[in-house]
């Protein structure tokens, strides 16, 4: 989500709680570092010292630096199903009071260090060398060090979630969210693999493009709200709606991402503008247009993907135009809008309580909505 498209709406609602988010996430890791065996001769120092690196907390040398928080998207929609569930009753009739949210902050650094751990791991195989302007971790530590870092990482990020239990949350309820999210972290691994072998097969379909960012993308945000509408409900249709929200968000996100990636102005991604045609990257576009290309345009779509050559402006250009034959962009516009629909009917079915909280919870989820239906557009 690029900083130059975010309104003020967007901004106050993936703002609201960044202090407490990230409060949270260093009581996690701090508890790490607590609670492993003492340490006699070795500092451990530069390992934590890389997972605050990579988190954007300090710099190389491990010195504190200026924080860019990000969008903290996934926590965030924790806090807001659990809010709009009804955050357990704990609320006041007023919206300053936050101590309740101590029930569902363990959760929220929870899900924020499991979507790290996996970027970490997606910079070492994507050989990304940078990451929010600063070198990946793995360029600096190495690739070794950095699959520890990322293991460790997905470790704390479990401990975090255990701290549910000092603030009252039940035994039962605990297991259901550990068992949420261990499978969200098994379908990642699923849609990790999938993108993986998609890049050396050149019969990828739409479908099973699908079904890949289904698994990468959209599992971990529909965790999210379902972990959040566990610690704020026990009313099973709503934690089923907030679930069923959070998977067709995650969808919606992914393909509004591969729209901008083509369609963008650089001024508006902050890149070059149809970047995703010059990796090549094999996202909706492309898929789309190679299902429905008549053979000369599939031909040459090929053979620009396959080529060892880096694409010429002109080739770009070619590409476009292919895809404006094929009705591409018009097609991933509708495809997007379908899911936007199917995320508003999952958070039209959530009840609407008679509370100031849930209430403003429910007007940020559909802001947010809103926001990725109409960035996209022409």
């Amino acid at each position: 989500m690029n900083s130059m498209t975010i309104t003020p709406g967007i901004q106050a609602t993936l703002s609201r709680y960044q202090k407490e988010i990230q409060d949270a996430l260093r009581q996690a890791v701090q508890r790490g570092r607590s609670i492993g065996l003492p340490v006699r001769a070795i500092d451990l120092t530069p390992f934590y010292g890389q997972m605050q690196y990579h988190m954007g907390w300090v710099d190389r040398a491990f010195s504190p630096i200026p924080i860019n928080p990000g969008k903290l998207l996934r926590p965030t929609l924790l806090l807001l199903a659990y809010e709009a569930s009804g955050a357990w009753g704990l609320t006041e009739q007023t919206l300053d009071h936050t101590i309740y949210l101590r029930r569902a902050l363990p959760a929220a650094a929870s899900i924020e260090l499991t979507h790290n751990f996996s970027l970490i791991h997606d910079d070492i195989v994507d050989n990304d060398t940078e990451r929010h302007h600063q070198p990946t971790l793995w360029t600096i530590w190495g690739r070794s060090q950095g699959i520890n870092t990322g293991d460790g990482m997905f470790a704390l990020a479990r401990l975090a979630l255990w701290d549910i239990l000092p603030e009252g949350v039940e035994g039962t309820i605990a297991a259901r969210l550990g068992a949420a999210l261990d499978r969200a972290t098994l379908t990642i691994a699923e849609g990790q693999y999938l993108d993986l072998s998609f890049e050396k097969r050149e019969d990828v379909a739409v479908a099973m493009y699908m079904d890949m960012i289904a698994r990468k993308t959209a599992a971990l945000m529909s965790c999210a709200c379902e972990m959040g509408a566990l610690l704020g409900t026990r009313e099973e249709a709503t934690i089923a709606s907030l679930r069923d929200f959070g998977f067709a968000m995650g969808i919606a996100f992914q393909v509004r991402d591969d729209v901008l990636g083509i369609w963008a102005s650089a001024a508006e991604l902050g890149k070059t503008s149809a970047g995703d045609i010059y990796r090549r990257k094999k996202s909706l576009p492309i898929l789309h247009a190679l299902e429905h290309a008549d053979e000369k345009d599939q031909q040459t779509l090929r053979q620009f993907y396959t080529q060892e050559t880096p694409l010429t402006e002109d080739q770009v250009a070619t590409v476009l135009t292919i895809f404006a034959r094929t009705g591409t962009r018009n097609y991933c516009q509708t495809f997007l809008n379908q899911q936007c629909q199917q995320a508003r009917q999952a958070l039209d079915a959530v009840p609407r309580l008679e509370n100031p909280v849930a209430a403003r919870a429910l007007e940020d989820m559909e802001t947010l909505l809103h926001f990725v239906e109409t960035t996209v557009r022409t």
